[in-house]
């Protein structure tokens, strides 16, 4: 279940009710009168089933609520309560399958905005991923796929385009592309210096059985990248951060940006287009199979109860002609 607090100036309140009552998913309606907006406005608390969730959200925004109100939704992890059962029983599916819309929008706008903190897990996991390709250990290329936080901004990606959001799709493409060119940029002069000082071997940063597959872009990388997206979306719509640790480790494209700045400072260039490719691959892939899988949540995701969005606003009408009357 989650908990819906909603803070509504006087005049919507009576139609905001309506909504919540007329859906027998939701339960334990509190209503707070004069408690809100200095006065002018009401608190109502109640409790929804995550399956009905974006159904209950369109038609209190349907009313304008947000535009001088709050609409907030919280993740309630015990609700005791009898009604409450009854509410989610009404709901039917499971609640883990459930998508909020308006949480994950919210979750990928904060994705899309470059960050100080994105910077430094990048460039951190970038490093440790070029040591790993010039040491030739597998381990340093999974820690450093675990560290790289660029799944977040490929996601909101995925969602500009499966939602429409076109807002989204710029600042999350700038934070991406921008990301990884900078997180080369500090790679490459630190393994430039190093070179130029004598202490990196042009061998061994060329070679190196055990990740050799960075250079190596074939089919098996686009499907591995098709997979990762589809399961990377799916964790985060369904709020499984486990899985999404899996997703972290499937993908190359950390260690394909720490293999760039490696081989661009010894002057390696056929690995660096290798590595382009599979970077470019990898990226592609997760944005084409995490769209589609926003898509096809959103088609077999709907729920009839949307029809409360226009048994609120028939509401709110008649609220208004009485007023005029």
């Amino acid at each position: 279940m989650l908990q819906v607090r909603v803070l509504t100036p006087r005049q919507r309140c009576e139609a905001a009710v309506k909504a919540i009552e007329a859906d027998p998913t939701t339960a334990n309606l509190v209503i707070l009168r004069g408690t809100a907006l200095d006065g002018k406005g009401d608190v109502l608390l109640f409790d929804v089933a995550r399956e009905t969730a974006n159904a209950i959200v369109d038609a209190l925004r349907s009313l304008g609520i947000e535009d001088t109100g709050s609409i907030s939704l919280h993740d309630n992890v015990t609700v005791i309560s009898q009604a409450a059962d009854q509410a989610q029983a009404a709901a039917g599916g499971h609640p883990a399958d459930a998508v909020i819309w308006d949480e994950i929008e919210d979750q990928a706008q904060e994705d899309a905005e470059l960050s100080w903190s994105f910077l430094t897990f990048l460039v951190l996991a970038t490093l440790i991923a070029s040591i790993g390709r010039y040491v030739d250990q597998p381990i340093l290329i999974i820690g450093a796929m675990v560290v790289g936080p660029d799944f977040a901004p490929v996601a909101a990606i995925c969602l500009a385009i499966a939602r429409r959001r076109w807002s989204l799709l710029r600042p999350a493409s700038v934070t991406l592309l921008g990301g990884f060119a900078l997180a080369t940029a500090i790679a490459w002069l630190v393994w430039a210096v190093a070179y130029a000082a004598g202490f990196v071997d042009f061998t061994a940063a060329t070679s190196g059985p055990q990740t050799q597959f960075i250079v190596k872009p074939d089919a098996w990388s686009l499907i591995i990248a098709l997979l990762a997206g589809c399961a990377g979306v799916l964790s985060l719509t369904a709020a499984k951060s486990s899985a999404l640790v899996g997703v972290f480790i499937s993908i190359t494209t950390v260690p394909a940006v720490g293999t760039i700045a490696l081989t661009l400072a010894v002057g390696a260039w056929d690995e660096v287009r290798a590595a382009l490719v599979q970077l470019a691959v990898n990226v592609v892939g997760m944005i084409i199979a995490g769209t589609a899988t926003l898509m096809v949540q959103q088609r077999t995701l709907r729920h009839p109860r949307k029809s409360l969005v226009a048994k609120a606003r028939r509401h709110q009408v008649k609220q208004a002609t009485r007023r005029r009357g």
